[in-house]
């Protein structure tokens, strides 16, 4: 019985202390969830309504608190950095209290900054202890200078020896997981290296044996300016809008833009819904060698487009536009009739219709582009005695002086800059003529004084009058700017003044026609000297006179402002102080007049040509205004470079027919078929059907003449016109 008693008087007791602790989760449960439970009535409406459990940040806004105001711990801000190789070896450790932490097992440095932690590798080369980083640590550092090793290796043996054991040990599992990391990056860059290699030298095996090289960057080589293109000048709106606002700009084209349907984005032009559905012409660019870090290209006319050429030049002969008219009409984006009939147009003074077709014109060839052909890169070419290359290179010519004219300067110089970089030594269209005069207007004096430090000393821009006059104005509007230096102005200033005597020493027959354009009446002692006098420009050569007359047609109004006119007039009176003064540099300027200028080269009467300067076209030789100058390959080199021939056309030759050829003296269309075939022969033409060809060109003729009727004329106007007596 008393055991009995007891193990009951055991298990009731048991059973009290389940019950009350019990209570005690219950309340301390019940607690919590009113703690953090919380509701509050509201005056609604005249009615209290309970909300919802409130956040934290509620509950600091109503307490007046703000985040970050918590007072913080003295290990608060402190961080580890643990090394997940070492963790298994040091097995678990806890903390105080029995509770694991986050990340126990695991080695750590404090970090008293938490922003030290972006810097990754400079935590992996060593830790930072209580915000300072160990200089034992340092002395292996391989961005440090090799000057202060002794000093630094001395100070991390005395650091080393203050330091705790803590500290080293972690130093030293840091080191081996550095060394581990850089023996797996040696071993696998030596891989990559060895692969590359192979790679390189099996893709020289194969350009060895082809002889072909792929095109890439060019060669490292002796510092020469580039005329680098940018693309975001090549668009005339780029210009209008610092001129004009976007707004006033693109205001219109917004609209147009959301309803084009050309798929292609271009850099040369923006096409427009006007234009016809582009179809490909036939035109393409193929590549054909890359050596030298050059890669050179060249259009190319499919058989399609050959017929069509074909037929634009017997349109040509014609002499009669609308012949072209009719052939655009079955090929809209045929280049060499856009930009023939673009002439015409600009003969009749329709400039937007003739711009619209250069512009189309321009987009039928960027369509046309190779997908290695770059308009910036400097290094791609393309040889202009290939006819087929020919056209581009005269709608881009086209287009900079419908963009000159529109008041686009800075566009123009890039479209400038582009025409040179396709074929820099030989430059067809001589744009070195022009390049000075366009980087003057659009004020970019850095760019052309860059231009003629770096192409002087192997292209001798000096004696070509139009650099040797332009970069001293460079200088000189150069030293008129308020917001450089005074030591910058001063230098340019000496520079500037510097170069005009020079220039006025190598070319004295400029100075009198510029002062005639600028309506400026020289000075009596200027006018009647022999060195500036009239017998200076008389005495010049011809292709020295016509390079002047091209400069000064173009750029004589650059001159004109009054400071100008004042430094111009003080550089004049050294000039001739040296003269009397007998300088020696008069003398060699005057033998290098006559040795270096004896015959202008083909380009530039060909730039002469396209300018259509009135002045320089005056002063062409005999030789080349008694050709025939077609607008669409104006003066071809001698050394042109066919693709395909034209075929023999079946015209009549010229001892044929005396009466066919007055007709066709009459009307250039008419021509007799059969005519080149001999007479009699089995393939000959009927001789009637030749004199019914005759007869209704006969009567074409006659139903194109107007007789007008003079009596009818004088019973008009019985008095006359007052000019008989």
């Amino acid at each position: 019985m008393p055991l009995l008693a007891e193990r009951k008087f055991r298990r009731t007791a048991a059973r009290r202390r389940q019950s009350s602790g019990s209570r005690q989760r219950a309340v301390s449960a019940q607690a919590r969830r009113s703690f953090s439970f919380r509701l509050f009535l509201l005056p609604v409406s005249g009615r209290q309504r309970p909300l919802g459990p409130m956040s934290r940040r509620a509950l600091r806004r109503l307490r007046g608190e703000q985040r970050g105001q918590e007072p913080l711990g003295p290990g608060a801000l402190q961080f580890a950095l643990h090394d997940d190789d070492d963790a298994e070896e040091e097995g678990p450790k806890r903390g105080t209290g029995g509770r694991r932490p986050r990340g126990a097992g695991k080695e750590g440095v404090c970090v008293n900054n938490r922003f030290e932690l972006i810097n990754i590798e400079d935590l992996e080369e060593g830790p930072v202890l209580n915000g300072e980083r160990p200089e034992c640590l340092l002395t292996g550092n391989r961005r440090r200078s090799q000057s202060g090793g002794a000093d630094a290796k001395k100070a991390g043996e005395m650091a080393g020896k203050a330091a705790p054991p803590e500290q080293s040990n972690i130093s030293g599992k840091l080191r081996k997981k550095k060394k581990k990391q850089k023996n797996k990056k040696n071993t696998t860059g030596e891989i990559l290296e060895n692969g590359l290699e192979d790679i390189d030298r099996l893709l020289e095996r194969i350009e060895d044996a082809s002889g072909l090289s792929r095109p890439g960057p060019p060669p490292p080589r002796s510092k020469k300016h580039p005329p680098y293109v940018e693309l975001r000048h090549l668009n005339p709106d780029t210009e209008l809008k610092r001129y004009f606002g976007a707004r006033a700009v693109l205001g219109e084209q917004r609209p147009r833009q959301r309803q084009r349907v050309y798929p292609k984005c271009t850099w040369l032009t923006t096409p427009k819904s006007t234009w016809p559905r582009y179809t490909k012409p036939g035109l393409s660019m193929r590549l054909l060698e890359s050596k030298r870090g050059l890669s050179f290209f060249a259009f190319e006319h499919s058989e399609e487009y050959q017929q069509t050429q074909h037929k634009f030049l017997a349109a040509v002969e014609s002499m009669e536009p609308n012949n072209i008219v009719v052939l655009l009409q079955t090929s809209p984006y045929h280049v060499d009739s856009l930009l023939q009939l673009s002439d015409a147009c600009r003969f009749q003074e329709d400039q937007e219709m003739a711009r619209d077709l250069v512009e189309r014109a321009l987009y039928s060839m960027e369509c046309a582009f190779h997908p290695l052909f770059s308009l910036t890169s400097g290094t791609c070419r393309l040889d202009y005695r290939r006819p087929e290359n020919r056209s581009f290179y005269l709608a881009l010519y086209k287009q900079m002086s419908f963009l000159e004219k529109r008041g686009c300067p800075r566009t123009a110089l890039e479209f400038c800059k582009l025409i040179l970089s396709l074929e820099p030594d030989e430059d067809p269209l001589c744009m070195l003529l022009l390049i000075d005069h366009l980087a003057l207007r659009a004020r970019n004096y850095d760019y052309l004084i860059r231009l003629f430090q770096e192409w002087e000393a192997h292209r001798n821009l000096s004696q070509l009058p139009n650099f040797a006059f332009s970069v001293p104005l460079a200088y000189f509007l150069l030293s008129q700017q308020a917001d450089l230096p005074e030591q910058e102005l001063s230098s340019a200033r000496e520079q500037a003044s510097l170069l005009i005597r020079q220039a006025l020493t190598m070319f004295p027959g400029a100075l009198l026609p510029l002062l005639e354009y600028c309506s400026v009446r020289p000075d009596a002692a200027v006018a009647t000297h022999s060195f500036f006098g009239p017998d200076a420009e008389i005495s010049q050569p011809p292709a020295l006179s016509q390079l002047v007359s091209l400069y000064l047609g173009r750029s004589h109004f650059l001159w004109k402002e009054p400071a100008t006119m004042s430094w111009l007039e003080e550089n004049v009176r050294e000039v001739l102080r040296a003269v009397d003064s007998g300088d020696p540099a008069v003398e060699a300027c005057e033998s290098r007049r006559k040795v270096l200028y004896q015959r202008a080269p083909r380009n530039i009467h060909r730039h002469v040509v396209l300018s259509e300067v009135k002045e320089a076209v005056a002063a062409l030789p005999p030789d080349v205004t008694t050709q025939s100058v077609m607008g669409f390959d104006p003066l071809p080199p001698l050394d042109t470079i066919y693709s395909y021939v034209r075929p023999e056309r079946l015209s009549p030759v010229s001892h044929g027919n005396t009466i066919a050829l007055f007709f066709r003296s009459l009307l250039p269309n008419y021509t007799m078929e059969g005519e080149r075939l001999e007479a009699g022969g089995a393939g000959g033409l009927n001789h009637n059907q030749g004199l019914n060809r005759l007869m209704l060109a006969v009567r074409d003729m006659m139903a194109n003449f107007h007789f007008h009727d003079v009596e009818a004329a004088r019973e008009d106007n019985p008095e006359g016109d007052g000019e008989w007596d």
